[in-house]
């Protein structure tokens, strides 16, 4: 996977530029802009801040395939999913599908 293109996809899909990059992430400017105009790789303390400011893992920024964001809603989900019966599964899943036709 390319860096610089993952980088410039997750700016387009959300419609930044460049210096709402260095805002969010808390770096320089002239960082993000070195990043593209040497056509350098970023350190991991950089990429780790970019990530941050995209609200994505170092795993997801690397992932091949679209990847399910963990928030802190999905965890609890998740968490509490582990624990039921299967029969509590069953009837969770129903629910959940009768919201969803519903929308």
């Amino acid at each position: 996977m390319d860096v610089l293109e993952r980088l410039r996809k997750l700016l387009q899909e959300r419609g930044w530029s460049e210096y709402r990059l260095a805002q969010v992430s808390g770096l320089n400017e002239s960082t993000i802009s070195n990043i593209y105009r040497r056509n350098t790789l970023p350190t991991i303390p950089t990429l780790e801040a970019i990530c941050k400011a995209f609200g994505i893992t170092l795993s997801q920024f690397f992932a091949e395939s679209d990847m399910v964001e963990m928030t802190p809603d999905v965890k609890e989900l998740l968490d509490t999913w582990v624990s039921l019966t299967p029969e509590q599964k069953r009837i969770v899943l129903q629910v959940a599908k009768s919201y969803h036709q519903d929308i």
